[in-house]
């Protein structure tokens, strides 16, 4: 199967052209997981995002960025320089034919260029471009630069996570970035649909902190129902209406369970269950074990009645691994899990089976990379990791002379003039 054309695939017919940094480059492997033709399209000695480490063997250099590997899987490669008028017009041509533009420059950087979405759709009505800033293209804040700590500021997520007596502490790996691509590459399919229907492409505009915003699940409408903000609490969470603090993250012999104390008609056997087995070692009060699971409400008992409960709870969990509450809680239906790490997610049975994870082979680093496999099953066509990201430039003669029609003098003379 030849990995540049699979016409069975949902994109499979379809070109994208990657021109995205850090901020969106899961959006063009989400596409190309899905069979398109993805360009990635970095500046003539490759992306910035290459400089981002970890690396692999912990060899700093840009071919060895296990981010880059990581998000650009299923990409081409080719180098072209947008500030000159020679990268200019080859970039017209692919346009020509192309499908789909993600990109994530700073606002009016391609309309400065004459590559706005207004001349791009001259040159292919059709063409759905989707721009990745942190603000988006409007609005007061729309030409101010961000980070990753920004935009989880500005979008409201840094306020929820951390304790709640200490600063808000940030999410070691730049999720804003990945929410961005995320939302560009499902929008563009949306604007897919829509040129099916009409025949007309569109421009997308994606905005970081609003994308953000959107995960902050029940955070929104708490404030909206009882006029309450959800705020920091690590692994303890306080009812927004009593005050009561409850752990829902607990240490245990060799790392962390996750486990609520709660009652009521869908928890009370499996509360009964936790407290059978603590007596079975001598763990358990005989006030723990008269209490009435069905009838207790985690919402309206004092903090004083709650910490009574969970005082006899720690000092049983810390005396299992987790992988002994994990079988137990399996065994006798207990709401408990382990807090996996990601050795451990690596050795999971379960994962194993439904191969989630792929090795993808690596000839220029002389090994193997396990890499988690495409994001969804499907019955007709599954997703699936059929490429390793692309060195530097490594596919320019693959599309600029042999799809392109250039002839290898004028990719030397193009070279030479810092256009690729």
């Amino acid at each position: 199967m030849d990995p540049n054309r699979m016409p069975e695939a949902p994109l499979g017919p379809f070109r994208v052209l990657d021109l995205t940094n850090e901020r969106g480059l899961i959006g063009g492997k989400l596409m190309g997981d899905l069979g398109a033709d993805v360009i990635k399209v970095e500046p003539p000695g490759g992306d910035r995002a290459r400089s981002i480490g970890p690396y692999y063997h912990d060899d700093p250099d840009p071919e060895r960025s296990l981010y880059w590997l990581a998000f650009n899987l299923n990409k081409r490669g080719i180098t072209l320089n947008l500030e000159s008028e020679d990268g200019r017009a080859l970039f017209r041509r692919l346009v020509k034919t192309a499908d789909f533009v993600i990109e994530s420059f700073d606002p009016g950087y391609m309309r400065s260029l004459g590559l706005g979405y207004d001349d791009l759709s001259r040159e292919n009505p059709r063409i759905i471009v989707a721009a990745i800033s942190p603000f988006g293209q409007s609005g007061p804040l729309h030409d101010f630069k961000t980070t990753d700590l920004i935009n989880m500021a500005m979008g409201g997520y840094l306020f929820t996570t951390g304790d709640d007596d200490r600063p808000p502490v940030r999410i070691s790996f730049p999720l804003s970035y990945s929410h961005a691509g995320a939302e560009a590459a499902s929008a563009s399919v949306m604007a897919h649909y829509y040129r099916e229907k009409t025949g007309e492409g569109q421009f997308i505009d994606v905005s970081i902190q609003e994308c953000i915003m959107w995960t902050l699940m029940n955070t929104t409408t708490t404030w909206d129902l009882i006029q309450t903000n959800v705020g920091r609490g690590g692994t303890v969470r306080t009812n927004p209406q009593t005050g009561v603090r409850s752990q829902s993250v607990w240490p245990c012999k060799d790392g962390f369970v996750t486990f609520g104390i709660m009652g009521g008609p869908t928890r009370s056997a499996s509360m009964r269950a936790f407290v059978g087995w603590m007596d079975q070692y001598g763990m358990a009060s005989d006030q723990l074990k008269e209490v009435g699971w069905e009838e207790l409400d985690i919402r309206s008992i004092t903090q004083d009645q709650y910490d009574a409960i969970a005082s006899e709870f720690g000092p049983f969990l810390l005396t299992r691994t987790a992988n002994e509450l994990y079988q137990r809680a399996v065994d006798d239906r207990i709401l408990l899990a382990p807090v996996t790490t990601a050795a451990l997610a690596l050795a999971s049975p379960q994962l194993e089976a439904r191969e989630s994870f792929v090795e993808i082979a690596h000839p220029e680093l002389g090994g193997t990379i396990s890499y988690p496999n495409a994001f969804a099953k499907m019955s007709a066509w599954s997703p699936r990791i059929f490429r390793r990201a692309p060195q530097i430039g490594e596919h320019n003669e693959e599309i600029y002379a042999d799809e392109m029609g250039l002839s290898k003098d004028e990719l030397v003379m193009l070279k030479q003039a810092g256009a690729i």
